[in-house]
């Protein structure tokens, strides 16, 4: 479903501040994965994002979706086949139009000042009770005025109206509250299973790496060091990925964030 194939990335090349990003990233995506992703700061996760969704090209290697050469193409025709959620609320709407002239907008039925048609009033109203935070009785206000979780569960929405090919999840979490994101990820689990969608997930949070989705990743220095699915990542615990992390890394994980989130 979707490929990467010998896939680099180097900023800076030939300079005193060049930072190597990816090596030889080579990674089969299957239809239907839910692979959550894990490593320290500057592991490499969001550039592997950046380089799919295309945010900026790779230096070298191929990237297929869905069987296309997607390599060479601009963010925005990516966009038609890709969402991506990302770790600030902000994101991903506009937060001076409306909740229903946003989703209008994601459906491609309009957005700002256009006519949005009864039917899909109804639709947008029947999504946002399945997200269970009262959205759906608030459909005129603007999204500006709400919260930090209510705005990630709205973009959720907005990024999945059309169903994508390929769901990126950039730590979309990170910046909730505990309780917040606890709900975030119960709707994330629902309608990735209820849309089959074939999803990539970055998080900090090492207990969800496991719990959620059906196959880990580690990065580590723009590689990756572990790719765990079926019994081995059912049997694995948070203890094991440090230890693995250390064998594989070579040192121990020193993120705190990750840590303290076992």
């Amino acid at each position: 479903m979707l490929q990467l194939i010998g896939v680099n990335k180097v900023f800076n090349a030939g300079t005193v501040n060049e930072k190597v990003a990816l090596t030889d990233i080579n990674l089969d995506v299957k239809p239907g994965d839910f692979i959550t992703i894990i490593g320290s700061n500057g592991a490499g996760k969001s550039t592997l994002f950046n380089m799919i969704s295309g945010y900026f090209y790779s230096d070298s290697g191929n990237i297929i979706l869905d069987g296309k050469d997607i390599t060479l193409l601009p963010e925005h025709i990516r966009a038609k086949s890709i969402g991506r959620l990302f770790q600030d609320p902000m994101l991903g709407s506009a937060p001076g139009m409306t909740i229903e002239e946003n989703l209008a907008l994601a459906a491609g039925h309009g957005g700002w000042f256009s006519h949005i048609s009864k039917k899909d009033k109804s639709l947008f109203r029947e999504k946002l009770a399945l997200l269970d935070m009262g959205l759906e009785d608030r459909m005129k206000q603007p999204v500006g005025l709400l919260s930090g979780g209510q705005r990630q569960a709205l973009t959720l929405l907005m990024a999945t109206m059309n169903p994508p090919k390929l769901l990126l999840l950039d730590e979309h979490t990170a910046a909730l509250d505990p309780a917040t994101a606890d709900k975030v990820m119960e709707i994330t689990k629902n309608v990735v299973e209820e849309e089959n969608l074939t999803c990539m997930m970055i998080t900090h949070n090492m207990g969800a790496a496991l719990e959620f989705g059906n196959r880990t990743i580690m990065m580590d220095s723009g590689k990756i060091i572990l790719d765990i699915e079926g019994e081995t990542r059912e049997k694995c615990t948070v203890d094991d990925l440090l230890n693995e992390f250390k064998q594989r890394a070579g040192e121990s994980l020193d993120n705190d964030r990750m840590l303290l989130s076992k």
